[in-house]
This record gives structure tokens, sequence and C-alpha cells, in this order.
């Protein structure tokens, strides 16, 4: 199934009902590329490449270079692009709202497949997998979805959102189909394909880098083993594994793999070189094996390596994308360049492989400028890639290209009148340069120098000059040729004099950027250059006269003529009248439709609330300005963009200029809307060269084309267009549109690199109306050869013309200002010279003739001068100086801080108002931990010697083996027996067994940790005897204390203790002095605010007063003022004036300083503080006089204008009306009075009560304090008694831990001793069994009655020499010395030997059975060897013992040593707690607090007295009954522990027989189940198995396969069931034929008895009687067979009810019909 292309690409937009043509425009060629698209070049077979360009993706032809275009089906514009492996298919993903991806067939380019609902905006990438089964896409925001498709089904497969972040890249793994991986900004994301119980779906694991700096990743390649290398932005790669990074992987020394981004691309060479590319140019190949095995060493994360293949592209080369080729085996890569290129690349890296090749180039970047030739069928562009391009469009074909230091931002093509060939460029760059390049055909060069070329076309630099600081932007002709004007981001406009050498005339500077220079037509009367600022500013200039600005000093041209406009939005007004119009339109159809229905009162009619309305809104910032152009003089259109987009806005100079640019505002006259542009403002705008088309470039890449009417500068027929999207939809802005000189093609560039060239006829036209194929390119002028070669200016920092000229006005100003300078000095000195001739001639004249100095001086003014010219010294001096005079401030302040620190807080005094009371804060010194030494002090703690003692060692040594009862799992599970597997299970079964085998997995680490936790807590389990350490501890401490007193152990007091509890007392009392200070300044602070709130209210009072009379007025509370002591912080703030008085007392000092030494120096300080209080108290004096001064003449002023309106009011009687007002005003003004008078009071007396509050609370605190100071001085004395006990107590200390060393190595070691001696004991006695059990074996073989027992007997006990075999070195065997070495049987007995030397014990007697007596040779041998095993255990162990003794010994006496230090200790703590408890204790005691009474009075001897705390007393009664509490409490759990016991050992028997129940229950069911005892531990661990899925799975076929056959009986069944039906359907027509028959039956028979009684009452004849009875007999027959059938279908009814009988087919035969009854007569 195929799509029809022509059905689904989108096409022009056209407005309705107009006569615009939908192929109005037919796309020529396309000569722009996209080189900053990610991954924009794909390869279709081995000559077709694939690119997107705007809306367009084109097919390029590398042999032929012809193009083949397919446009975007949504018509937003085109993602993303890829192809499929087998290149029979190839995808493009759109943009759009909901955009699609398009599946083409290749070659024949028909739409296959259509994947909708991908993602929402656009794709930001696609790639098929291996086999090209699936597709994957994601999309970019909002959404960023990645989507798995089944493009041949056109379904989803698979869909999730990928991460919140641009995604760059996904692609599949190569070597696993279900894993995928995707990177972008930032990330990097490991997908997988996972099966779950709701079904397949993607799960993702983020990477994380860790401590490596997160990057944008480009590109990444999967090795075989599932890792990952991916690039960075700083040139390393990285090595992922999962997620997480294992290397950095860089070159030797740290240097990066590539310089900038890098990105590795795939796997060369049979997957033994990883291949990377950077944007600098190269491409390397690394060894794939050594980045798979990196490893970081422990300094660092890198690792180094070094490639080994390497290709250099370029040295301007940037790729960021290869594709490969198509043939197999091939090595050919073509490469995208960032910088505007496509390469062809031999990656083979052999010695024959060929140079890089540059298959295309282009522009890189946006279009900064084109222009057309007014002339020929040329076009000229540029950009920021520094070049500057030639094409001819006509032959779709690049001409020539040429490069700069600098990137260009504008052109110019000359018109005709300036160059008539048509031949010259004006291009503006980015450094402010401008240069005048001329284009010729160097073919025909040999017309003119004789030689030629092969080139088509050569720019030439005819002149370079530097008019501007800044990128040029615009540059413009006027109509006649003569003038050339160049707009910069500098806000200046030049202008220049066209011919044959550009000369400047000038410039004038503008508020704004400049945008576009338009000059004024030829229908004009002036010729004016209107410049559009991008910042909305619009101005007016006209054609500046070359021969009426020549300055010498500036190129500004100050006078010349022009006219301002900044533009202000309308927009906001335009909708708002819009919808006011809306409105009444409204308004309008409503009263029309009221009107027409009249069923409405007019008095039941309610106002509708009316939404309000838009608001005029001004944008801030401004709407940038994108272009204009002039409709007639004066007045001009506007295009606005931002918020003013959607109008042409028509506009004009206002007669009012006299007003600052920048502060106009200037709305336009009129407006035009431009429909669907509200957020697509127009960017470029141009006409035909008739005027009747307009055509627009819009900020969405799209083209728009209105028709006109001839002459309308109006625009009014601005109404139906012609639209398409031509350029990216996104960044794709088209900046510059044109049309030919001959109005038949229609040229287009944007930001997004394109450029298109259209037709306005169809190619078959075209070529009709066109006579030649290529264009004309100018030829070289006559004077060419003869020219000299321009100079460029190459280096970016030169000076601009107008800097040029400032610094050669400057350089010549400063010439003569040096030259002036010279001279003066030379008058100056030869003046000198006269003076001082002067001064001498006077002085040696005689005194009353000889001249004063002052009579000498000319002019005080010099003098004033001259100390102006000192003061700005000064000044300039001060600002030199001002960095070092901070930092002795600074330092000052630290000084002034460090002091107020140490000292801490100032005494701050406040004192009441109305009474003497005064609350002063603490002098707190700055709290510094006084005892940190303590901390840092290295002291001998006592140690805790029930800590470091050694616990009881739990864990038996000897752990008893393994029984023999219990198996292995080896031996418990049998071997699995391979079989051939002879059905395929499927992924279920698979997935079950693989589970089975975890849960068997699981079982069995469950076990093993159970029998781990069993045999820890056997060995665990204390023995016997084991006694709790914790109660052994509780008694030996009770012991210990019983004897001094009961419940309480003497405290152990050491310095360390003290010290600790003397920082924190004084932590606290600085705590709370700190606490009542800052309550004091708050309440010093709220006076500060009372005091001025008090000034406030007496002026408000005073102004109250004036207005009264005096008799009315009331005494004001005297105003407090603050007192030096309550803002103690201004003694630090000294004024420049107690600064000089202080230098000038100090200055009197020095120079008085014996006497003063004679008197009795007093400090400069002090005598200062004493002249600023005297001129404080002489202040307050005369600002107390000053205000009783300003109080009488208040008070004076108010009596005169008492008696003034007294006498007023004598001269003229008031009226009732004016007494009554001012009776009035008289009320209020002393209710004023009183209400402020008793606010004053009232705060004063609020103030004076809370510092009387403050002041109790502060007595209180000092009473605290006081206490906390004796306890302190306490304390203090106490820590000074310690440190006298220090010495000796460190001396026991040090004893004591060496005890406890020693009895810790001693525990352990006797342990061990008597672990050995039980093993030992339990060794001999199973040797002791041993060997009476071969006692009794020797007694059973003598049996009874043995006439040779004695002498069997002795020869079993005999004991003889025995020699211990050893291992000999050759040398000892070959040496017979060594016989004299052996070692004897300690047990020999001489004595024996000799005594029973006269019988032979090693010959067997006569009559004595041989094998007895070889027997007990042989047990003989046994007991010796028993005997002999056993000397030498008991030997081990009473070495043992003797070891045992030694360490018991030993640890006994470190016992009662350490029982010695710590009595020592005891004694020492005693005596210091009997020294503190002498120290004397001062305790404030009331006389309430005395309890010590003698005969009713307090004794004079208090020294029998007891002083105890209430609270401590109370809390030792309170003990006493709480230790008879637990006195009882104990016992009752005693006697519940005990209890416990029995019912403990009771539940363990029981458990035990419970255990035995539950064994045998086990037993008897695994015999029942299994047929024999089995372990079921190995049972649990027992994993599935493969045979029993197998036959799960031919039990599920089997299944299948019956119920496939019960399926087939089912439908006999149901067919049967209907036949059934059917019969039973028959039947009961049977049953009705029936019934109907005995309904008849008994109607005749009630007939047949009325006849019978008629016939008794009259006769019939004979024929009707015979009739009748006839009838009845048939009738009778018919009944009766009737019932016969009736009954056969009630067995057949019976037979069919039955489940399974047998169905008959149907009787065929039918009943005769039935006889209508007889008509009775």
């Amino acid at each position: 199934m195929y799509y029809k292309y022509e059905e689904i690409h989108s096409r022009p937009t056209v407005t309705p009902d107009s006569e615009i043509p939908e192929n109005l425009l037919h796309l020529s060629h396309s000569f722009g590329y996209d080189s900053g698209r990610r991954g924009n070049l794909k390869l279709l077979d081995d000559r077709t490449l694939i690119f997107i360009a705007g809306n367009m993706l084109v097919l390029l032809d590398i042999l032929t270079k012809e193009q083949r275009y397919l446009r975007s089906c949504s018509g937003g514009g085109i993602g993303a692009i890829t192809a499929h492996p087998s290149r029979e298919y190839f995808a493009v993903a759109e943009k759009g709202n909901h955009p699609n991806i398009i599946i083409y067939e290749y070659p024949s380019l028909r739409p296959y497949r259509i994947l909708r609902g991908g993602t929402e905006r656009e794709y930001s990438f696609v790639d098929f997998n291996l086999d090209g089964s699936l597709l994957a896409s994601v999309g970019n925001a909002p959404d960023y979805m990645l989507t798995l498709w089944d493009w041949r089904q056109e379904e989803v497969t698979l869909s999730c959102k990928a991460i919140s972040q641009e995604v760059y890249r996904v692609s599949f793994s190569p070597y696993n189909p279900g894993l995928l991986t995707s990177s972008g900004c930032a990330h990097i994301k490991f997908w997988k394909m996972a099966a779950t119980f709701t079904g397949p779906k993607l799960e993702g694991v983020t990477g994380r880098f860790g401590k490596t700096e997160a990057t944008d990743i480009d590109g990444f390649v999967e090795l075989p083993d599932g890792k990952v290398v991916s690039g960075t932005d700083w040139g390393n790669l990285l090595l992922w594994d999962g997620d997480t990074i294992m290397v950095e992987i860089c070159r030797k020394e740290g240097q990066t793999c590539h310089v900038g981004t890098v990105q590795p691309f795939t796997l060369g060479l049979e997957d033994e070189q990883l291949m990377t590319i950077g944007s600098d140019g190269v491409v390397r190949g690394w060894d794939s094996e050594r980045i798979n095995t990196a490893h970081t060493n422990g300094d660092s994360s890198k690792f180094e390596i070094e490639p080994i293949n390497e290709m250099v592209v370029g040295h301007n080369v940037c790729l960021t994308s290869v594709v490969r080729s198509s043939l197999s085996d091939s090595f050919v890569w073509f490469a995208q360049d960032f910088r505007g290129a496509i390469w062809k690349l031999d990656l083979s890296f052999t010695n024959t492989s060929p140079d890089p090749e540059c298959l295309f180039s282009f522009h890189a970047g946006a279009i900064q400028g084109l222009d057309i030739s007014k002339k020929s069928h040329l076009m000229a562009t540029t950009t920021l890639d520094r070049s500057v391009k030639v094409f001819d469009f006509l032959s779709k074909r690049e001409l020539t290209t040429s490069h700069f230091n600098q990137g260009g931002t504008t052109l110019c093509w000359a018109p005709l009148s300036v160059n008539q060939i048509g031949g010259l460029l004006v291009t503006g760059f980015e450094d402010g340069v401008v240069r005048l390049l001329e284009l010729y055909d160097p073919r025909k060069l040999h017309l003119v120098t004789g030689c030629s070329s092969e080139q088509d076309a050569k720019l030439h630099l005819r002149q370079a000059f530097k008019p501007h600081n800044a990128a040029v932007t615009a540059v413009a002709f006027d109509r006649n040729g003569e003038t050339l004007a160049t707009g910069s981001a500098d806000n200046t406009v030049f202008f220049f004099s066209v011919g044959e050498k550009y000369n400047p005339i000038g410039f004038v500077n503008v508020p704004g950027p400049v945008q576009m220079l338009e000059w004024s037509p030829h229908s004009q009367n002036e010729n004016r250059l209107l410049i559009l600022c991008q910042t909305g500013h619009v101005i007016e200039v006209q054609s500046p006269d070359p021969e009426d600005h020549k300055s010498t000093k500036t190129f500004q041209l100050y006078e010349q003529p022009r006219q301002y406009f900044r533009f202000r939005s309308i927009k906001s007004q335009i909708k708002r009248k819009e919808e006011i119009a809306r409105r009444q339109s409204l308004k309008k159809k409503k009263k029309e439709q009221s009107k027409e229905s009249k069923q409405t009162d007019e008095g039941q009619e309610d106002p509708e609330d009316e939404e309000d309305l838009p608001p005029i809104y001004i944008p801030d910032p401004p709407s940038p300005l994108y272009c204009g152009f002039y409709s007639q003089p004066g007045h001009f259109w506007l295009s606005m963009g931002g918020f003013d987009s959607g109008f042409l806005y028509h506009c004009k100079f206002s007669e009012e200029q006299d007003e600052d640019p920048d502060q106009r505002k200037d709305e336009p006259f009129d407006f035009l809307p431009v429909l669907n542009a509200d957020d697509d403002p127009i960017c470029s705008v141009t006409f035909s060269s008739n005027r009747q088309l307009l055509l627009c470039g819009m900020n969405s890449g799209s083209i728009r084309v209105y028709p006109l009417q001839p002459g309308d500068h109006g625009l009014t027929s601005m109404k139906a267009y012609w639209a398409l999207s031509v350029h990216d939809n996104h960044y794709g802005h088209l900046r510059h549109i044109c049309c030919s000189h001959d109005d038949l093609f229609v040229l287009t560039a944007g930001d997004d690199g394109n450029i298109f060239s259209f037709s306005l006829l169809p190619p078959e036209e075209l070529k009709k109306s066109l006579q030649r194929k290529k264009a004309d390119v100018p030829s070289p002028r006559m004077s060419f050869d003869s020219e000299m070669l321009a100079l460029d200016i190459e280096d970016p920092a030169a000076y601009s013309i107008e800097t040029a000229k400032q610094k050669v006005e400057s350089d010549r100003l400063r010439r003569e200002a040096e030259l002036k300078d010279v001279e003066r000095r030379k008058k100056l000195i030869e003046l000198q010279k006269k003076f001082k001739q002067v001064l001498n001639d006077n002085q040696s004249l005689p005194e009353h003739v000889r001249l004063k100095p002052e009579e000498l001086q000319l002019d005080h003014r010099l003098d004033d001068q001259a100390e102006n010219l000192k003061s700005q010294r000064m000044m300039d001096v001060t600002k030199q100086l001002a960095w070092e005079q901070e930092h002795c401030t600074i330092a000052l302040r630290k000084l002034q801080d460090w002091i107020r620190d140490s000292v801490g807080v100032n005494i701050v005094t406040v004192v009441a108002i109305q009474t003497n009371h005064r609350v002063s804060t603490y002098r707190v010194s700055a709290h510094t931990d006084s005892s940190a030494w303590v901390r840092h002090q290295s002291t001998s703690s006592p140690p805790d010697g029930d800590k470091d003692a050694p616990q009881d060692c739990r864990k038996s040594r000897a752990e008893p083996a393994k029984s023999s009862s219990e198996t292995t799992d080896e031996e418990v599970l049998h071997p699995v027996v391979v079989r051939t597997a002879r059905i395929k299970l499927g992924d279920r079964q698979e997935e079950r067994l693989r589970k089975a085998a975890e849960k068997a997995e699981q079982a069995r680490a469950k076990i093993k940790k159970r029998k781990e936790e069993w045999a820890q807590i056997y060995a665990e389990k204390p023995k016997e005897d084991y006694e709790d350490p914790d109660d052994v501890k509780a008694i030996r401490e009770v012991r210990e204390n019983i004897e001094d007193f009961i419940g309480v152990r003497p405290i152990r007091v050491n310095t360390e203790a003290k010290r600790e509890e003397l920082i924190a007392l004084e932590e606290m009392i600085c705590e709370k002095q700190n606490e009542m200070n800052y309550r004091v300044v708050s309440l010093r602070d709220s006076k500060v605010r009372l005091v001025t709130k008090l000034h406030s209210q007496a002026q408000q009072l005073q102004k109250v007063q004036q207005r009264l009379a005096v008799h009315l007025h009331r005494a004001p509370p005297p105003l407090p003022v603050l007192l030096p002591e309550e803002t103690p912080e201004k003694k630090f703030q000294c004024s420049r004036a107690t600064l000089e008085r202080y230098k000038i007392l100090r200055k009197q000092r020095f120079q008085n300083m014996e006497q003063a030494q004679q008197e009795g120096a007093v400090s400069l300080v002090e005598l200062l503080e004493k002249e600023m209080a005297a001129g404080e108290e002489k202040k307050e004096g005369g600002g107390k006089e000053t205000e009783e001064e300003d109080t009488f003449g208040l008070s004076l002023s108010s009596v005169t204008r008492e008696e003034d309106e007294a006498a007023e009011d004598g001269g003229v009687e008031l009226s009732e009306l004016e007494e009554e007002l001012q009776r009035e005003e008289e009320i209020r003004l002393l209710h004023e009075q009183n209400t402020l008078l008793e606010e004053m009071e009232s705060s004063v007396c609020r103030f004076d009560s809370d510092l009387l509050l403050l002041h109790r609370q502060k007595l209180h605190l000092d009473w605290q304090l006081k206490l906390a100071d004796l306890h302190l001085l306490k304390l203090v004395r106490e820590l000074l008694l310690l440190k006298k006990f220090e010495k000796r107590e460190g001396s026991l200390h040090e004893k004591l831990n060496t005890c406890i060393k020693e009895e810790n190595s001693i525990t352990p070691k006797l342990a061990e001793c008597n672990d050995q001696l039980e093993q030992k004991k339990s060794v001999i006695t199973k040797l002791q069994d041993r060997e009476n059990a071969l006692t009794a074996v020797f007694q059973a073989s003598l049996g009874e009655d043995n006439k040779f027992e004695e002498f069997l007997t002795k020869v079993f006990k005999k004991k003889i020499k025995r020699v211990k075999k050893k291992e000999q070195t050759r040398n000892e065997e070959e040496n017979d010395e060594d016989s004299d070495e052996d070692d004897w049987d300690d047990d020999y007995d001489s004595d024996v030997e000799e005594a029973g030397s006269a019988l032979n014990y090693s010959v067997c007697p006569a009559d004595c059975e041989q094998e007895l007596f070889d027997t007990i040779l042989q047990l003989r041998e046994r007991r010796l060897d028993l005997e002999e095993l056993l000397t030498k255990e008991t030997k081990i162990t009473e070495a043992l013992k003797k070891e045992r003794d030694a360490l018991v010994k030993k640890e006994k006496m470190v016992k009662s040593n350490r029982k010695e230090v710590e009595d020592d200790l005891e004694l020492i703590n005693m005596e210091k707690l009997q020294k503190i408890n002498d120290l004397d204790m001062v305790v404030p005691l009331r006389l309430h607090q005395i309890e010590f009474v003698s005969n009713g009075s307090l004794p004079l001897d208090l020294s029998e007295a007891l002083v105890v705390e209430k609270n401590e007393l109370k809390r030792l009664q309170e003990r006493i009954q709480q230790l008879q509490v637990e006195k009882l409490h104990e016992k009752n759990v005693y006697q519940q522990v005990r209890q416990q016991r029995a019912r403990l050992i009771h539940e363990l028997r029981d458990m035990a027989t419970e255990i035995q129940t539950l064994e045998r229950q086990c037993n008897e069911l695994m015999m029942s189940k299994f047929g024999k005892l089995v372990n079921l531990e190995a049972l649990q661990m027992m994993s599935g198995s493969r045979r029993l899925e197998e036959l799960k799975q031919e039990k599920l076929f089997k299944e299948a396969e019956y119920a496939k056959e019960v399926k087939e009986w089912d439908a006999k069944v149901e067919e049967a069931r209907l036949v059934l039906m059917e019969v039973t359907s028959y039947n009961t027509e049977y049953l009705r034929s029936a019934t109907t028959f005995l309904d008849q039956q008994k109607e005749f028979q009630l007939k047949l008895n009325a006849r019978h009684k008629k016939m008794d009452r009259q006769q019939f004849q004979d024929y009707r009687r015979h009739e009748v009875q006839e009838e009845i007999r048939r009738l009778k027959q018919l009944v009766k067979t009737q019932s016969q059938q009736a009954e056969a279908l009630r067995g057949e009814i019976t037979l069919l009810s039955s489940k399974w009988g047998h169905v008959l087919p149907p009787n065929p035969a039918r009943l005769p019909p039935l006889a209508p009854p007889p008509t009775p007569p």
C-alpha cells in the first residue's frame, strides 16, 4: 500500500475567492546547506546524498550535482531524517502540531508508510535498528517522547518519556536488539525492552557522571560486551559500564583526544579500531581492545592511550557527523562539516588512501547579506563565515568565492548608475570595514592583459575603508548613484561620495543600532535617506553635499537637517477599538432581534454586565523594528516585531522636532492588519519592478506575495495573498528576499543558512522566455591592468576614519601645546632670574628704604589662585590615598572591636525619668574558654577495670565434629539425567524454570544463613556453670560498698571533672549576664525612642498652645535628656574638632614635658574628656536658655496676639456664629493639649514602671550571681586542692593500668590452658577406656580354666624395652653410633627382666596354641602403644597443670596488687573528699531556715550544726521509703524468677517431648508421601525440572488437541440439538392436533347425546339414522387412531427427552386432514 505524494505534501496557502494561482512560484534550486543541524547528512546509495533544507528534503547527486526535492507534508518543517539499512527506504520525521513520520520508498520516492502520534511538536532524531524491522524516534520539547515503531504495520510498539532535556541521538544496540542508548544535553541514558506482567515496556537508567563534569553527549558507540564509549565537550572519551563511568580516556601527559568536542562514530576494521571525529577537523582511530579493558590507577580516573591512526581533514574544519558508503567492504565515508562543507573521506588508513576531498562547499550559519545584479542573473551573498559568494541562479551553480579576515554582515550590489557593467559589490563586515569588490570574467582578461583564466568569475578588491567601529549592518546607494550610505551597530551612518575613489563626506549619530537604510525614490522631489533603527527610531536625513562639509577636525555632520520619529505601540488601542465595535454590533443585533420578537417588556429588561475592555499596554522594552519603506514624502510604512507584530503601521514625521529623540512618543496615523501574523511578523519586504507584487519574508521562514494595484502607495489593495513555507519554521527567519532584474526569479535567504531561487514561470515557459542558459559575467575594465592593487584593512583593531581623523587632530594640538609650553617655560625662567635679581638688590638696600615682602606682592588673587591649586592638589592626593585611608580605617575599627571584645560590653546605665531608679549592665569580659587548656592537657584518667576486664569465653574451642549421619547436599541430590529435549519450551516456561532456579538458590542461601545462625547460637550457648558478668559485678560492688554506707558509693573526684564543672558554671554566669545586658540595652533603646517621641510631642504642644489663651496653658512635663552613661558607645565616636584638639594638647604636652613630669602628668584623654564635658554643659545650658527664651518668646507672642485679638474684639463685636466657632476651636485645642500631656505622662510612667520591674529583676539576679560567685570560689579552692593530689593519683593510675594490662594478658592464657587441660583429660579418659576394653578382650581370649592363664598373663603384662621410631637421614643410617641415642621406655624394669630370665616369654610353650599366643602378643603390642600414648598425654597434662598453677599464682598476685592499688586510690579519694569537706563554704541563710535551736534559742556555737538543703533532706526521706518499696519489689521479683525458672524447666521438658513427637510425625509424613526419609533442605533447594516442564508443555498440547476434539463434538451435539428442537416442534403440533380432536370429540359426544334424546321424541327416517351411525362409527375409529398416534408421540417425546437417547429422523408421513364436522341439520 502506497500513499500519493501529491495528496499529502504541503501546499501554498492562498486567500479564498482570490484569483491568485496556486503555482505562483516554482522552486528552481537550493544553494544552501544547514550545516549547523545535527545529523543533517544521510546516504541512500553510492551517489545520492540527502539533507534537510528548511521545509525541503534535498536529494543531491554527487556526480552530476543535480537536486531533487520533497516538500514536508505538515508545512512546519523537517526535524530529522534517516536511511533504512537496506537503503530501500528512508524516514522523514517532521515538525508541526502532532507531526508524522513519512517512510519513503527509494528510488521511486513514493510514500510507503505514515507513522502518526509519536510526539507533540517536533522530532529531534530517528533511527532504524540493525535489521530494519523497528524504528526509534525521540521528540523534542515539550514531551521528549521516545517511541519504538513497528513501522511496516504503522503501529507503536513501546513508548515512554525519554527525559526532561533535549535528546540529540537515540540508537539500537548492534549486538543486543533489546537494548537502546540515548544521549543529549548533559545526559546519557541506557534503555532496555523489558517484559513485565503487564506487557513489554521500556526501562531506562540515566548515566551518573559522579566526579566527572557533566557534558553534552552528541555521539557514542557500543562495544561488543555492552560497554559504551561517549564523547565530551572538552575532547576526551568516557567509557561507560552500566550507568557509571569506568574511566575517562585521554592522550599521554593529560592531552585531550581531540581539541574541542569529540564524537565516536563506529568500530572499524573488524571491531579492532574505534573511530572518532572532532571539532578540530581530525579523524582518529583508537585500539578498541585497550579501551575495552581500560582501568584506572589509584591516583587518577583517567586512562592514557595514543591513537593508532589519524587523518587531518583540514585546519578550518569542524566535523559533526559521518555516514558510511552503501558499498560493501568500502572504507569511504561522507562527513558533514559545521563550517559548511561535505567531505569524502577514505578511512582505510593505507599508504594508497586518497586525501580528503571536499565535494560541496556552502555558507555556514545565517545569511547576513544577499543582493542581485541589476543587469544579469547573478546573486551575491555573505555570512559570518568570512566569505563572499557569487552565484549564477540561471545555471544553478556557484561562480566564485572570496575569503576575508572577518565575517560579512551586509551586502549591496551597486546600481547601473554607479557601475554600468553591473559588477560592483559593496560589502560590510563585522569589524566596521567596507570593501568595494569588483566582479569580472577572468576568461575575458586576455582582451585587456593578454592572459586568461579557466575560472568563471573572480572578485577583485577595488577599495577598502573603515567608517565604523562596530559591525556594518546596512549599505545603500542613493537614487542618483552619487552618494553611498553605510549604517552600523555603533549608532552612526556614514556618507561617501561615489566616484573612482569613494571619499568620506561625514557621518550622523542616530539613537540606536541601524537596522535598514532606505533612500527616497525618484517619485519624490528631494533626495533623503530614511534610517530605521532596531530600537524603533526612524530618522530622515537629507543627502549631504560634499562641498558643504569639509571640516578638518571631525567628519560629524552637526548641522545636517534631520527629522525624528520614535514608534509608540498602538496595538492595544487597535484591539480595544475592535472589541468596542464588536460589542456595539452585537448590541445592535440583539436590539433588532428584540424588536422583531416583541415578547419582552421594557421594565423587565436587566442590564447585562459587560466585561472590562482590554487594557492599554505599552511594551517595555519597546518592540524591535524589522523593516520599512517610503510611501510618499514624509510618510513611511513600518513592520514591528514582538508585541506589535501583526500589522503594517503607516507613519509620518511630526512637525515638532524640538523634543529629545529618546523621549519622543510618536504614534502611527494609520495601520493595515496582516492576517495570521500576530506571532509571525514581516522581517523583509521587496517590490517587483512594476510594484504590482509585494513580497514579504516572514519570521517563520515563509514567503508571502501580495498582488497590488498600480500606484497603490497606501497599500489599500493589500488583502489577498499567496504564502509558502520555505525555510525552517523555528530558526529560519527570512531576512532577505529579492526579485531579479527581469522579475522572473525570486530569491530568498534565511537564518538557517538556506538560499532558494524560485521562478515565476513554469520551467517550460521559463526556458522559452530565456534565450540563454547562464548569466553574463561582467568583463574586466580597460584600466584593470594599470590599476595598483588596493590595500586591504586586515587588522580588526585598525582606526576608523573618524578615529584616525580625531587622532591626527589631537596629535596636532598636542604638538602645538608642547611648543607653547616650551616657550612659556623659557619666559618663566627668565622672569625668575629677574625676580631673584630684584630680591637681591632689595636686600642690599638700607632697611629704611628696603621694600617689605607684602609690598612685593603684586596681586592677592595670585595667592588665592595658588591656594585653590593647592586645595585641588590636596583633593587629588586624598583620592590617591583613599585606599590607604580606608585600610587604616578598617584596621582602627578592628582594633576598637578587639578592645571592646576584650573588655566586653560597655556599662550602660539607664536612669528613670521621674524617679531616681537606675539600672546598669554587667561588665562582662569577652567570653573565652578560660579553661580551654583543660581539654588539651593530658591527664591520666582512672581506668575502669571492669570495662577492660576480659569477658568470659563463651565460645567453645573444641567445636564438635560434624555428625556422620548428616549428609551433604551433593549426597542427597541425585544427578540430573540429561535428556534430549523433544519439545521446545516457550518463553514463559523458560521464565518459570529460571524463577524455580532462583527460588532454589534463595532457599539454599536461606538454609545456609539459618545454619550459620544456629552455629552462632550453639557457640554462644553458656556453660552449665556460667554466671552473668553483670550479676557478678553488681554483687562485687555491693560487697565492697556495704561497709561505707548503704546505697551510696564514694564519688571519684578528680581535677578534670572539677574543671568541667568550673567551666560550666562560668558559662552559665556569662549567659545570665548577657541576657540581662540585652534587656537593659533594649530598655535604653526604648528610652531613646521615647525621648525622640516626647520632643516631637512637645513641639506639637507648643503649636497647640500658640493658638490658646495664656490662662488656658498647662505646664508641659520636663523633657528627659539622655545622659552620657546611657550611651557609652559614643565615646569612641570622635569628631574632627576633637582630633584637632587632641593634636593641640599633645603638642602642648611635648612642649611642657618637664613641667608635666614635675607636677604629675594627667593623661591627654582625661584632659580631653574634661574639656568635652565642659563644652557639653555649656551647650546644654545655652540650649536650656534658648529653649526658655523660645518659650518666653512664644508666650509673649501669644500674649501679644491675644492683646491684639482683644483690641480687635473691643473694636469690633463678633457675631454669635463667630463666637460659637471660636469656642469650638478653643475646646478642640484644649482637648489636643490634654491628650498630648496625657500621652507624654503615660509614656513616662510606663517607661519608669518597666525600668522599676527590670531593676527588681536585676536585684534578684544579683543575688543569684553572688551565690554563683561563692560557688565558683568554692570550686576554685577545690580545684587547687585536687591539684595537690594529682601527682600521687597519677602514679597510682599508672600502676593500676599496668596491673590491668597484666591481668588482661594472663586471663586469656589461663582460659586457654584450662581448655587444653579439659581436652587432655577427655583424651586420657578415652585412652583408659580403650585400655580397659583391651584387657576385657584379653580375658575373653583366655577363656575359662586355661592352664596357661598365668603364663599368658605375664606375657601380656610384660614390660619390654621398645625403641621409638624416628625418621633418620641417610648419614644417620650409616652411623652405628646412633643406636646409643635411642630412647628407652620409661616403664622398663630391670628387676622384672632379671627375675624372669629363667623363662623365655617370647617363645610359645608346649601344648599352648600358637594362634592364641600370637593373639596375646598382638594385644600386648596394642597395650604398650596405649600405655605409651597415655604416658605422653599424662606428661603433657602435668606440664599444663604446672603452667596453670603458675598462671593462677601470677593472676592472684596481680589481682592482689590491683586490689592494693585500688585501695590506695580509694584512700586518696577519701582523703580528697575529707579535705574538700574541711573547706569553709559560705552559705547565706535566713533565720527561718535555721532549725538548730537549743533551749528555745539559737546557740552561739554552730560548729555541730549540719547544713542540708531542704530538698535534699526531703529526697533522703523519700529515698528511705523508696528503698523499702524496692526491697519488697526485689523479693517479689526473686519469687517470680524462681517460679519462672521452674516453669522454664517444665516447658523445656515439654518442648523436648513435642520435638520428638513432631519429628516422628514428620518422618511418618515423609514415608507416606515419598516412601522414604528425605532431606527437606535438599528438597527445598531442588531447582525446576526441564523434563517436568516438557511434560507440562506436552500436556498443554494434548489438552489443546482434546479441546479441539471436544469442540467438534460440541458442534455435533449442537446440530443434534437443533434436530431435536425441530422434531419437538413437529410433535408439539401433533399434540395440539390431538387436543383439538379431543375437544371435537367432547363436542360430538354432547351433540350425540342430544341427538339420542331427540330421537326419543321424534322419528328419523331410516336413511338418516343409518348415516348418523356410520358417522359415529367413523368418528370412533378416528378417535381411536388419534389416541394411538398420541400414545406413539408421547413415547417418542419420552425417548428424545432422555440424555443419551437415540434421535430418530422425523416421520415424513403426515396425518390425514380432519374432516370437517357434519353440519347439524
